[in-house]
């Protein structure tokens, strides 16, 4: 019984960061935007671009409490506004739309195109640390308790990360294997969970407010 209750946490913390950073609908973002590279040069922008949002997200991780303290926001005030930043996502997953939420926008894409490196934008921020997955690390930071518990969150975060990376070193094979029919259909299921999860955050906020 007390396996399952500290495993339950740790499952809904490690579905909800797979599908907000979404490393299998990275991998036909990041072969768009290395057309014609060599693999050595995605592997470096994979690494780099992987490393740079880790140092993001541990930023937000071990610093979220401070930040809501700093600017007088409640845990759940900071459930609701995340939840409803995470359904929006959801919805553009489900859609299988891409918005400023989990990609780029047209003239960031431009801009890209004409950068040597996009280690750091776009492929670090917004791509893998976006709006979403940072609020969901803040989320998750503020709303955990204890060294053991943080430790555990912490854990899962840094595995997220390394299927990210993973994902992006394989992005050819992935694509190869599932197309983009397939990454959409996967997409589309993820959304559907997060929608789920991200009316679950704004319900417990509810409750924590007039609880």
């Amino acid at each position: 019984m007390i396996k399952c209750r500290v495993m339950e946490p740790l499952l809904n913390t490690f579905v909800v960061l797979f599908i907000v950073i979404d490393p299998l609908g990275l991998a036909p973002m990041f072969i768009a935007l290395t057309p014609g590279a060599s693999d050595r040069f995605r592997r470096r922008m994979a690494v780099n671009a992987t490393l740079l949002a880790s140092g993001m997200l541990l930023m937000f991780y071990f610093g979220g409490a401070w930040l809501l303290n700093a600017l007088a926001i409640g845990i759940p005030a900071f459930r609701i506004a995340g939840g409803a930043l995470l359904f929006l996502l959801a919805i553009d997953m489900v859609f299988a739309r891409q918005s400023g939420l989990r990609s780029t926008t047209i003239r960031e894409q431009r801009e890209a195109e004409t950068k040597p490196d996009i280690s750091v934008f776009p492929l670090a921020f917004p791509l893998i640390a976006g709006p979403g997955a940072l609020t969901t690390v803040l989320l998750m930071s503020s709303s955990v308790k204890g060294v053991l518990a943080l430790g555990a969150v912490f854990t899962v975060l840094v595995m997220i990360l390394a299927i990210t990376l993973l994902t992006l070193l394989y992005a050819a094979r992935i694509m190869k294997f599932l197309g983009e029919t397939g990454t959409n259909v996967v997409s589309r299921l993820f959304g559907l969970i997060l929608a789920a999860l991200a009316v679950q955050f704004v319900l417990d906020g509810i409750h924590g407010s007039f609880g």
